[in-house]
């Protein structure tokens, strides 16, 4: 698919508008569908479609007009995708999306494909829930299959005297739907051990049509109220780690047939252990550095893979440091950005989203430099021009 074809990109957020620009760049048009009229992803589109993401028909429109259609979230309703399919090339396809946007089918497909995973059970009663976790040990923790980003649908069990409680919680997220058969989901929670990890690590993956691979190096994330804070690249793993993760992040690729970007998500223990917690079919959070540190960023090899093109270098150009603007800290970035684009070797993306609400995704920072503690004490002062007054003073 050259340039001058239509991308359609069902989703409207930072991921897609991210996508578009790089699109642009190589001269493809983009269709968008989202229910913003003023979305991130709308403001840089040829063509908008404002509609609701579960709107058949509005899908149908979209699909109608793009060449290849792809998705900047996961959580896309079955029907939606049966619709695009119809009329035009989807990818990752409908059975990559089926596998991520439910817990109970991806731990299965990943404990299948001989990746390492903590231990699991699905659950769908209280009696269900009480087994597993005498068989998984405690803590462990209780997750809904569908739905949920930054830590949302999930609650720990520290003991045998959690268990009620969880299942009331967990009831209150499906009332009398704990098991949905008719539209083939099977149970709505996951149960799983808890990883004693000390890093928690990601891998973005590439994969073409013509099943040609390519990996990016090792980011260490840093979350803070389970929302990703900061990633730094590279991680600071021993290069037998960082070569094992990239390995599983290719084999999940092949494993899944994917076409196009994935973020594989990790969890590094004491000893070395790596544990595949999740993986997104599409560019990831933590893969924002690419657009700067490396030769080729997540977004423009997403659109070369779905366009069937070969793949850029993934050659990591700088150590970089990325850090995430929240609702709470853009008061501080406006009042700051004189200040901010003084630091040395310091990016600045924002979004463009009207409401700047709390936790909500604004922007970036993305800082280089010649070695990571260089990008992290640059980041850190970055950090102590934007952070709010609850936020902790280190930047990682």
């Amino acid at each position: 698919m050259p340039p001058g074809s239509t991308i359609g990109i069902l989703g409207g957020g930072q991921l897609g508008r991210m996508t578009a620009l790089a699109a642009r760049h190589m001269g493809y048009r983009i269709a968008t569908l989202d229910p913003a009229p003023d979305a991130p992803c709308a403001q840089v589109a040829d063509h908008r479609f404002t509609a609701a993401l579960d709107d058949v028909a509005a899908a149908r429109r979209l699909a109608a007009i793009s060449d290849v259609v792809t998705y900047e979230f996961e959580n896309v309703a079955e029907p939606v995708a049966a619709a695009l399919e119809e009329l035009a090339v989807v990818r990752p396809s409908s059975r990559v999306l089926a596998v991520a946007q439910n817990r109970v089918r991806e731990k299965e497909t990943l404990a299948a494909l001989g990746l390492p995973v903590a231990s699991f059970r699905p659950v769908a009663s209280l009696a269900e829930l009480e087994a597993a976790a005498a068989e998984v040990g405690y803590p462990c923790l209780l997750k809904t299959a569908t739905g949920g980003y930054d830590g949302k649908g999930q609650r720990w069990l520290h003991g045998p005297a959690d268990v009620v409680a969880a299942w009331e919680w967990a009831s209150a997220q499906y009332p009398g739907q704990e098991r949905s058969e008719a539209v083939g989901e099977g149970p709505r929670f996951i149960l799983e051990a808890r990883v004693p990890f000390v890093r928690e690590l990601s891998v973005i993956v590439a994969r073409n049509p013509q099943g040609m691979t390519s990996v990016y190096p090792v980011a260490e994330n840093i979350h803070r109220r389970q929302i990703l804070h900061a990633s730094i690249v590279p991680a600071r793993v021993s290069p037998a780690v960082a070569q094992a993760a990239q390995a599983l992040a290719v084999r999940l690729a092949e494993g899944l047939e994917a076409v196009g970007v994935l973020g594989v998500e990790l969890f590094l223990t004491a000893d070395d252990r790596l544990y595949v917690n999740e993986f997104a079919p599409r560019p990831h959070n933590s893969g924002h550095y690419t657009i700067e540190a490396c030769a080729t960023s997540q977004f423009q090899q997403h659109v070369r893979t779905v366009c069937g093109l070969p793949l850029g270098s993934t050659d990591l150009l700088r150590p970089a440091v990325m850090i995430n603007l929240l609702g709470q800290h853009i008061p501080r970035m406006h009042a700051a950005v004189a200040h901010l684009l003084a630091i040395e070797g310091l990016h600045l993306h924002v979004y463009g989203k009207a409401e700047a609400r709390r936790d909500r995704k604004m922007g970036h920072l993305t800082i280089l430099a010649e070695s990571v503690e260089e990008a992290l004490a640059r980041a850190q002062q970055a950090w102590d021009l934007v952070r709010a007054p609850d936020d902790p003073p280190a930047v990682a």
